[in-house]
């Protein structure tokens, strides 16, 4: 057995892991700042100082890496260890879990100056890849707007410190430059969160941006008018799912090449993401995951079912209203770890399970715990009847589900 890690060893730890959505959470490079979520370039520094050595490739105008290394870097090197004078010879971590082609389809519309919309249920990692593709191509990605019911036109154009307006008058000093307007300046990637969280009047303040490529300022007398150096471009996402949105006019759809994230293919991957990410988390508190991969496979096997609506057996399982996303799977597997370390008992980390599902199911509608029930009572029961000993663990654990009130309430 492996001797503990000292204290220090594990504070370390959970300073060097990070990475969220379907990041890899390696965190093996130096110089990250101690924060919950660095950025992505700076967790990922040494290899896209790697990348940017090794890089022979033609670079777009305003690009710090070549088309085909912006893919490397998200997609990662196969195994390939790169090497080059100055740098630690490395692979190149895969960082997003997803076809490769999408990841190219990406690349090739910035390339051609196309918006880009990244669109899928919740908790597919669009954010994480808008972030991996703007750290690639800017080294930056901070330019971030948050869609939300809130959002003004100020937050995509422009705003004013008043105090210096009424001051000075409509001058530079007292412009407060949007993260688009910085982004424009700069010629990098701006990227816009839940587009479809805006009001249509706020959307539409994008269409001239994508169109002509410049923001006219008429309040300042002169030279008013920004245009957008070599590489700027803008990343949105949008949860079309989601309660709260608002339709995108037909203006600035076609202002943008829509790509749809879908959810992890494979099981054995969706499972690696998941123990990677819940592994993550626990060391950034200084602890290590105390969750065996048969707990994880029965969690994440239970998430693609009932997101799916049918089993991996074929059997048809009802669907809760929820999103059963991969990033919840990840809360939960941390979860149960958090509690198998922080709060120990008897019971083994698979009785927790149904309780953490039932709380995952409920967040809509707490009438889906009657269709949990259901898939106690279907998938669950056939396979505890096949002679699967954890899924015969996990029938037995129903009345916890049963314990929570009348099914349908």
């Amino acid at each position: 057995m492996a001797a503990k890690k000292t204290s220090a060893s594990k504070k370390a730890a959970g300073a060097k892991a990070g990475g969220n959505g379907n990041g890899n959470g390696n965190g093996d490079d130096g110089g990250v700042r101690a924060a919950q979520a660095p950025l992505v370039e700076e967790l990922y520094a040494e290899e896209l100082a790697l990348l940017g050595a090794t890089d022979s490739g033609p670079r777009p105008p305003g690009w710090r890496l070549s088309a085909r290394a912006v893919v490397t870097f998200i997609c990662g090197s196969d195994g390939e260890v790169l090497r080059t004078k100055g740098h630690e010879a490395r692979a190149i971590s895969k960082k997003f879990v997803g076809e490769r082609a999408l990841v190219e389809r990406c690349v090739v519309t910035l390339v051609g100056e196309r918006g880009l919309l990244l669109v899928g249920e919740p908790g597919t990692a669009k954010s994480m890849l808008s972030e991996l593709l703007a750290a690639a191509v800017s080294a930056s990605s901070a330019s971030t707007v948050q869609g939300t019911a809130g959002t003004t036109e100020e937050h995509l154009r422009y705003g004013w410190n008043y105090a210096l307006l009424i001051a000075k008058g409509p001058h530079p000093e007292a412009l407060v430059p949007s993260p688009v307007l910085g982004a424009m300046r700069a010629g990098a990637i701006a990227r816009v969160e839940e587009v479809t969280r805006c009001l249509p009047e706020v959307q539409d303040a994008l269409v001239s941006i994508l169109s002509d490529r410049r923001l006219a300022i008429p309040e300042l007398a002169g030279d008013n008018v920004v245009f957008a150096a070599p590489g700027f471009n803008i990343i949105a996402t949008a949860n079309l799912r989601d309660r709260g949105v608002s339709e995108m006019s037909a203006a600035l759809k076609r202002r943008f090449n829509f790509e749809t994230v879908e959810p992890i293919a494979e099981l054995d991957q969706e499972m690696a993401l998941v123990r990677r990410q819940a592994s993550a988390a626990l060391a950034r508190v200084g602890e290590e995951l105390a969750v065996d991969d048969a707990v994880l496979e029965a969690l994440v096997t239970a998430f693609r079912d009932l997101r799916s609506g049918r089993s991996v057996e074929g059997w048809a399982v009802e669907r809760p209203g929820t999103v059963m996303s991969t990033a919840e799977a990840v809360s939960v597997a941390t979860s149960l770890g958090v509690q198998a370390r922080f709060l120990p008992s008897e019971r083994d980390v698979l009785s927790s399970v149904p309780g953490y599902l039932l709380g995952v199911v409920q967040k809509d509608d707490p009438k889906d715990r009657a269709r949990l029930l259901a898939y106690w009572d279907g998938a669950v029961k056939r396979r505890a009847e096949g002679g699967a000993r954890l899924w015969k663990q996990l029938h037995e654990l129903r009345g916890v589900l049963e314990s929570a009130g009348p099914a349908g309430e």
